[in-house]
């Protein structure tokens, strides 16, 4: 605007310059155009500042479009390398899966086997309990000693079956086999089981248990297992020749039953946890009995199962425990089972093949079978035991699955081929328990599959008439 202003001035005539100067109106006119002139040189000015104000924001919004274009790529950058982790993760997890899934699969087969050999000594013993029982007037103290040995052989089964599965332990999937039962006849095969224990220690267990009889609709092996864990929890932190106390309390519709003992007690600390699994008290206490700290454990999950509860107290180290177990009482009345025996349909003798290679399970099943009335053939190999199949005839047989030379599977197979004499009963008798071996089993040709330690009242009853085809 200056120079515009000193144009305006020089263009201008001087009022003192008589030679030079205009009419009135030209001068004027003159100015006017001066003015005019120096509006439109503003209106300009002020367009041009606009248009520099435009492009100067116009320079700042491309300003903001480059660093964040150059946000993005550095976004992108980190992006890609993030996406390079998550693959390198990725690969690493899927090895880590298969690594577990490898180390799942090798402890299952390691359950398995451990099952399996477990079965194989068992399997004698629970038949010689059963031969027991059929000579059990021989001697007075027969039929006790018949009793228990079946009792035990039932619990070490069912805890045999646990090997295959652990994770049923610490998730609680565990078959409940119910039925209504007397409060008293679970804590006798309890104390049953713990007995062996009091006794090494000389300690002194006390039982109160009310007169009037209650009952409790559950699993009776389960049960009498969890009131066990806590028996010889309890005698395991007692120290020699002190006592164990029992107590049962009948509320409402529960009843309670208080294990307590004066032992080395649970600190304060500690009691919150003592049902988790794994968990044990400090070091410094006497954990030589201690185990692994799965006892109690199972303990919660049982009682749980049975809709109760299970809670510990102490006032400390030193100071004893008291576990406390609280069951719904069932209104159900109890029945009085028949012997499995008697309701099995009468058994005619049969000839019968047992193929079966543990020499003991093998001379106790046949003696079993042959008190029954049966003609009983032994083999103990799967080659032989196929040999004489295919020249003798027989009505049922029995055969093991792990056989050396051919196994009980190959047998059955070959047998099943020859269609020009009837068929007898095949009943596979096995250590093994799992679905894929009783699959395996059945496309053999085989007519049934039992576990052992099998069950001699069960066989009876699938070796009747009413089986035979």
């Amino acid at each position: 605007m200056t120079d515009v202003n000193q144009t305006a001035v020089i263009l201008a005539p001087s009022v003192g310059d008589k030679d030079d100067t205009l009419p009135s109106q030209e001068a004027d006119q003159f100015r006017q155009t001066i003015a005019d002139l120096l509006l439109r040189v503003d209106q300009e000015a002020e367009q041009l500042r606009n248009k520099t104000a435009d492009l100067l924001t116009r320079v700042g919004e491309l300003d903001e479009v480059i660093q964040s274009k150059q946000v993005l790529e550095a976004l992108v950058v980190q992006l890609r390398e993030a996406n390079q982790h998550l693959v390198l993760a990725t690969f690493g997890a899927q090895d880590l899966q298969a690594k577990a899934e490898s180390a799942n699969h090798r402890q299952e087969e390691f359950l398995s086997m451990l099952a399996h050999e477990l079965r194989n000594p068992l399997a004698p013993i629970a038949m010689a309990a059963d031969l027991l029982g059929k000579i059990a007037t021989a001697h007075p103290m027969l039929p006790k000693l018949h009793g228990i040995i079946s009792r035990q052989v039932g619990h070490m089964a069912h805890l045999v079956d646990d090997l295959l599965d652990a994770s049923r332990v610490t998730t609680g999937n565990i078959t409940l086999n119910r039925r209504s039962l007397l409060l008293a006849e679970i804590i006798d095969s309890a104390v049953e089981t713990s007995q062996p224990f009091i006794d090494k220690r000389n300690q002194q267990l006390s039982i109160h248990i009310p007169e009037e009889p209650i009952t409790i609709n559950g699993d009776l092996v389960r049960l009498a297992q969890a009131f066990a864990n806590l028996l010889i929890n309890a005698t395991k932190f007692t120290p020699v020749d002190e006592h164990i106390d029992i107590s049962v309390e009948r509320l409402a519709d529960t009843v309670k039953v208080v294990i307590k003992d004066n032992g080395v007690g649970i600190s304060p600390d500690i009691q919150p946890f003592i049902f988790d699994l794994f968990r044990q008290g400090p070091h410094s206490l006497d954990r030589s009995q201690g185990g692994l700290g799965i006892g109690l454990s199972l303990v919660r999950t049982v009682i749980g199962m049975h809709g109760g509860t299970v809670s510990v107290y102490s006032d400390g180290l030193g100071k004893g425990s008291e576990f406390t177990v609280e069951l719904p009482i069932s209104t159900e009345l109890i029945e009085n089972d028949e012997s499995e025996a008697e309701n099995v349909d009468a058994v005619y003798g049969r000839r019968i093949l047992l193929i079966e290679d543990n020499l003991s399970a093998n001379e106790i099943l046949s003696e079993l079978l042959s008190l029954e009335g049966h003609a009983v053939t032994s083999a103990f190999d799967g080659t032989s035991g196929l040999a004489m199949a295919q020249e003798n005839i027989y009505d049922i047989i029995v055969c093991d699955i792990g056989l050396p030379g051919i196994d009980g599977y190959e047998v059955v197979k070959q047998l099943r081929m020859n269609t020009l004499k009837a068929a007898p009963l095949y009943i596979a008798i096995s250590g093994y328990s799992q679905q894929k071996n009783r699959t395996s089993a059945e496309r053999a040709g085989f007519d049934h599959y039992l576990v052992k330690p099998v069950a001699i009242a069960t066989l009876n009853n699938l070796i009747s008439p009413k089986f035979i085809q």
